[in-house]
């Protein structure tokens, strides 16, 4: 008998590996995703109610699809693909260049973009309202010296557009380095030797090669970009308004959490399919050297 139960129990102890990483799942149950299914759940409910006591509704995704929420929907996305591209035209170079000329250093030199990142963000986009604003260091150097009086450069979409590559640009350089750095010197040595031009050697060899570094920081800084709400406030002085705004105004001054979060799950879905599709187009453990 004392056999049989030894071997029941066996049979039904939980692994080892499951034991040690229960502290990281019901942390990741309660931090994550309760708050999710939270604001999942009050998608759901009637408006300006703030309870999931009520019977479920589809009001909420009514009222966004038959409003002009689908404006700072818009706004926000392409805000957001508007920085990626001008980050990879930025970036790439800076990447190839930290790469080539210092080598393993790359990375410790690339730390020096993190700099930055120790500031508040508010502080850093205020630095560039001083920058930007009629008579300030930019303009009024412009008219000092050169006689230029240009308009404020402040409360515009370039003001924003500049604000989110400046912000942004450490997430998008920090993979596209290490995607670069993971290029095999022979790899470009060999096509070479084949008879490869340098620019044959970038298209064939390099930039394929690098490509998961540059997926990577595609999609970190647009899911990031997507969320961005700072830039919109500081330098663009609401004359674009993001979704992220509308989120805020329906949590805050609206008081309608359902409507707020309907918002928000939109949101996810969008740029949770976006960030699907995308890491179905390279293999994810490869680049991190899982296999």
């Amino acid at each position: 008998m004392s056999s049989a139960t030894s071997a029941e129990a066996r049979r039904f102890r939980i692994p080892a590996g499951l034991r040690a990483a229960l502290p990281v799942l019901v942390f990741l149950l309660v931090g994550f995703a309760a708050p999710l299914l939270a604001v999942i759940g009050f998608s759901f409910m009637p408006p300006r109610t703030f309870g999931l006591d009520h019977a479920p509704t589809l009001e909420n995704y009514v009222t966004i699809f038959e409003s002009t929420t689908y404006i700072s929907l818009l706004w926000s996305l392409g805000l957001a693909a508007a920085t990626v591209l001008i980050l990879i035209v930025i970036s790439y170079p800076v990447a190839y260049g930290l790469v080539r000329v210092f080598g393993r250093w790359s990375t410790l030199v690339t730390l020096l973009f993190v700099i930055p990142l120790f500031v508040s963000e508010n502080v850093r986009l205020y630095g560039w309202v001083l920058f930007l604003i009629k008579n300030g260091v930019l303009l009024g150097t412009l008219k000092t010296f050169f006689g230029v009086e240009p308009d404020s450069m402040l409360f515009t979409t370039g003001a924003i557009l500049l604000g989110m590559v400046y912000v942004y640009l450490p997430f998008m350089l920090f993979p596209l380095t290490l995607g670069i750095s993971m290029v095999p010197n022979d790899a470009r040595e060999a096509a070479t030797d084949l008879g490869a031009s340098r620019w044959q050697v970038f298209k064939e060899v390099e930039l394929p090669l690098s490509a998961p570094g540059l997926m990577i920081g595609c999609l970190l800084t647009f899911v990031l970009a997507v969320g961005a709400i700072a830039e919109y406030k500081v330098l663009g002085g609401q004359q674009v308004i993001p979704i992220t705004h509308d989120i805020e105004i329906a949590f805050t001054y609206a008081q309608n959490w359902p409507l707020g979060a309907a918002l928000a799950v939109l949101l996810m879905l969008i740029v949770g399919v976006l960030v699907l599709i995308a890491l179905r187009r390279f293999d994810l453990d490869r680049f991190l050297g899982r296999r």
